[in-house]
């Protein structure tokens, strides 16, 4: 008599270890993005402090102590298996860039939509930048002052070797 109760207390037990195993609610997935020193949007490494510029993802080197920036669920398939707050798509969709790549002054899509509005939204040109239209495709709507009247058109309206302090 006492081994069948016994029994029946264990079958008890592991009925109600059953349903409070099946009744804890799914964990959320962990948020990844963070704030860079650069105040970038990034990625956040499994050890909750490393915050990773995106352009660290997916870049073939660990930057993350256990290598969570490689994985192959978020790497193999670019940009598609990216968070999509590391990218920036271009004005041409098959085109994209990591998103610390948008307003850094530099024509990275190739059409000057990482630099310009109204998808970019940039701020205006820096102190260290002239703004104009610039002569090569490099840049997008300024050009680095160190250019400025180094007797070669950098700018459209020759702004640079006349105008450019």
């Amino acid at each position: 008599m006492i081994g069948v109760i016994l029994i029946l207390l264990m079958i008890i037990a592991a009925a109600i270890v059953c349903v409070a195993v099946l009744a804890l609610p799914a964990r959320a997935p962990e948020s990844r993005n963070c704030i860079t020193p650069d105040n970038f949007t990034g990625f956040l490494c499994d050890d909750r402090r490393t915050c990773l510029l995106p352009s660290q993802v997916c870049n073939s080197a660990m930057d993350c102590g256990n290598g969570e920036d490689e994985a192959t669920s978020m790497c193999s398939n670019l940009p598609n298996n990216l968070p999509g707050y590391l990218i920036f798509r271009c004005g041409n969709p098959q085109f994209w860039i990591y998103s610390n790549l948008k307003c850094n002054n530099i024509n990275n899509c190739g059409d000057c939509s990482d630099e310009t509005q109204p998808l970019a939204s940039c701020p205006p040109c820096p102190d260290n930048w002239w703004p104009c239209t610039p002569v090569l495709y490099q840049y997008c709507n300024c050009i680095p002052k160190s250019l400025c009247r180094n007797g070669v058109q950098d700018c459209v309206n020759w702004s640079d070797e006349y105008v450019c302090p």
